[in-house]
């Protein structure tokens, strides 16, 4: 018993030693752009690509609206909130509680600014109008600019209010009193943000052409940045004289003339059409989940050279913030509701992932920053404080076949209070779900034993974890090995040529047959890997067949390739070639009887594997007719009369049909004809035609037939 259990256990080992490929494959992730890809909760990402505890983030409780679009916060600690698209703004007090503090008639709130006297002043769209708030629902309009769109506001130090509009585009110095002026008249649609200059000055960004605009205190424009995007959505200064600008949208150099629909928000849309069923209007088009527009952020010197810092294709910036006493920026993304942070070396680094799409506001409060989120709406205060816990969920990786796990390491640090944790799960679809494994038991050591089943995908987790906010356990690079179950080649493609139609091979001075030449002992001394670029041309050579293939394996392997062929009606294959490493065989047909043969393609993954383990897969072409005979032309009459040849006879050929057949009169040309029936398309065929003879025709005739594998027949009878 013992010994047939045995053989029964070798038996089934050596059965799945066949299932695994020979070379274990390797997935790591050491860099910031492979760490997000994953999803991270409470991570951060350096420049150099460590991955450590984010900054402390608090949320707080704010109203429930659709969208969170402009913030303030007052001298006493108060905040004042404008939402859309119900058009309202909100208080909230010092204990974290808001209440309705101003309805406006408009749907949205676009921007808030506050004096130093506390009166709160609201700039609304569309139909943009200025709001001047001085207490809980005691309000007046304050200035109309017959514009759509309201998007900045911005108090001077001699209490001028500067709004910036569109869909005109342009800026309005409005007066304590509520007089305004336009002080500039953009070419573009509209003037999206506002800040003060180091002078006196303002700096403005544009939208429709993403611009940057210098307007000084005469009011004298000048241009001093023209990005290749669509809108300026957000401008920081470092008080230095350096401008950061974030543009953003399908790069476009629309004017407003050519422009069909209005930006807003910010790439917003917030067109309302009045209905007799008084449908909600359509979300801003830029805050929708899920849509994705490409970025850049630039930094501008005071000689108006521009660097760009940062660019994605699918990120788009939606407000910065500098920090001075750190000589930092930072600024909020969507879709992905990503918060990076550029040092003063210029390096950028994630600072955290929030739970929403797009982080749409960063507003500073001393060493804080309250943080305005859509999708869904979100009001946090960021910290500089660490915080406690956090985790890193990885892209899933797929393996492409059924894989066996082996070990995962990873490179860290853990100081002293600090855990760090890795786990995983395994899966045979690609969107992870109810049917793929439980999270593994904690990993904890930087090297061991993956404990998740096979499958074909898997996925990992890092948990990280404090006792207090000083210290955090860093993560530098992990990575994980698997073997993947090998798999048969696959034959997607087994073609064979016409007879006669071989590929030349270059680059060889002189031609030679693709596929036909045997390898010499000085090529076999080239690297397999090594692949020449083949431009082939096609050309007729009598007496060879081509055949060509297409494989797939699934494991990358290495392939090797034979060839078989044996006629109708045996039973045996007879190997033609072997060891092929290239896509193709030609082959000489003048050593083969006249029949109908099939060739048999052998596929195999030999070289990738040890012996005994590897797997091959077949596949036999169509019937392939090799045919060297003569068509025969019998009963050759030619009869001349006055001005003409009457010309009859028949064609049979033992293989293939007739394909075509000539006659030739000198000084005349060869010219074809068809036969009794009209068209070639069997082995026997009979002609019967005339031909007219000029005066200077010579009295003898020649006739050449062709069959469908190109063996010509001639007949020469003088008449």
């Amino acid at each position: 018993m013992k010994k047939i259990s045995l053989i029964i256990l070798l038996t089934i080992t050596l059965a799945a030693l066949n299932l695994e490929a020979v070379v274990p494959r390797k997935w790591e992730l050491r860099s910031k752009e492979d760490y997000l890809k994953g999803k991270l909760d409470g991570v951060s990402v350096s420049f150099e690509g460590a991955l450590s505890l984010a900054p402390k983030e608090d949320r707080m409780e704010g109203p429930s609206e659709d969208f969170y679009l402009s913030f303030v916060l007052a001298q006493d600690g108060t905040a004042f909130l404008g939402t859309g698209h119900g058009g309202k703004v909100y208080r909230i007090g010092k204990d974290g509680k808001a209440e309705l503090y101003f309805q406006a008639p408009e749907m949205d709130v676009t921007c808030l600014t506050m004096d130093n006297k506390g009166t709160l002043y609201a700039g609304t769209s569309p139909n943009g109008k200025i709001y001047k708030i001085t207490a809980k629902d005691k309000q007046e309009k304050f200035f109309d600019p017959n514009e759509k769109y309201i998007w900045d506001l911005l108090l001077t130090e001699d209490g001028n209010l500067m709004a910036a509009v569109g869909e005109s585009g342009g800026i309005y110095k409005v007066s304590p009193s509520g007089d305004g002026q336009q002080i500039l008249k953009a070419e573009e649609n509209h003037i999206l943000c506002l800040r003060k200059g180091d002078k006196g000055d303002l700096i403005a960004g544009s939208g429709g052409v993403g611009v940057v605009y210098r307007v000084s205190p005469e009011s004298t424009t000048t241009v001093l940045f023209e990005s290749p995007f669509e809108e300026i959505r957000s401008i920081a200064l470092d008080g230095e004289g350096g401008i950061y600008a974030a543009a953003g949208g399908s790069p476009s150099r629309t004017k407003k003339e050519e422009a069909a629909e209005p930006l807003a928000l910010g790439r917003i849309s917030t067109e309302v059409t009045v209905s007799a069923s008084a449908a909600a209007p359509a979300a801003p088009a830029s805050l929708v989940s899920g849509q994705r527009e490409p970025s850049a952020l630039y930094k501008i010197r005071p000689d108006g050279v521009a660097k760009k810092l940062w660019e994605s294709s699918d990120e788009l910036i939606y407000t910065l913030l500098y920090r001075d006493a750190e000589k930092e920026v930072v600024f909020g993304t969507g879709s992905k509701g990503r918060i990076y942070l550029v040092d003063k070396d210029e390096k950028v680094s994630l600072l955290l992932q929030g739970g929403s799409e797009q982080v749409y506001a960063l507003i500073p409060s001393g060493p804080k920053a309250y943080v305005l989120a859509n999708n869904p709406t979100r009001l946090t205060v960021l910290s500089p404080e660490q915080r406690f816990s956090g985790e890193y969920i990885s892209d899933v990786l797929d393996s492409k076949t059924v894989s066996s796990w082996g070990r995962i390491e990873f490179d860290a640090a853990v100081p002293a209070g600090t855990i760090l944790q890795v786990q995983t799960r395994s899966g045979n679809s690609f969107e992870p779900n109810s049917v793929w494994s439980d999270w593994s038991p904690p990993i904890q050591k930087q090297e061991e034993q993956i404990l998740s089943p096979k499958a074909r995908y898997l996925q990992f987790k890092v948990l990280f974890k404090t006792q207090s906010g000083n210290a955090s356990p860093l993560l530098q690079r992990i990575g994980l090995f698997y073997l993947q179950a090998n798999v048969a080649p696959a034959i997607q493609k087994f073609e064979v040529l016409p007879p006669n139609e071989v590929y030349i091979k270059p680059p060889e001075q002189e031609e030679v047959i693709w596929g036909l030449e045997e390898l010499s002992a000085t090529k076999g001394d080239k690297k397999k890997e090594e692949k020449a670029f083949y431009a082939p041309k096609k050309a007729e050579r009598k007496g060879f067949q081509t055949v060509t293939w297409a494989v797939e394996d699934e494991n990358d392997d290495e392939l090797v390739y034979a060839l078989s062929v044996k006629k109708e009606g045996e039973t045996s294959w007879r190997l033609l070639k072997d060891g092929l490493s290239d896509s193709l065989c030609a082959f000489d047909t003048l050593s083969f009887p006249d029949g109908v043969y099939f060739v048999k393609l052998e596929a195999s993954d030999m070289p990738s594997n040890p012996a005994g383990t590897e797997l091959k897969t077949e596949k036999t072409s169509p019937p392939l007719v090799i045919d060297h005979s003569l068509p025969v032309i019998s009963g050759f009459s030619a009869v001349r009369g006055k001005n003409s040849l009457a010309v009859a006879f028949q064609v049979e050929d033992s293989f293939s049909s007739i394909e075509k057949a000539e006659y030739l009169v000198r000084p005349g040309m060869w010219r074809v004809v068809f036969p009794v029936d009209g068209i070639c398309d069997s082995k026997q065929e009979s002609f019967k035609f005339t031909v007219p003879l000029p005066p200077n025709a010579d009295n003898l005739i020649s006739v050449r037939v062709t069959d469908r594998h190109h063996n010509v027949a001639v007949f020469r009878q003088t008449f």
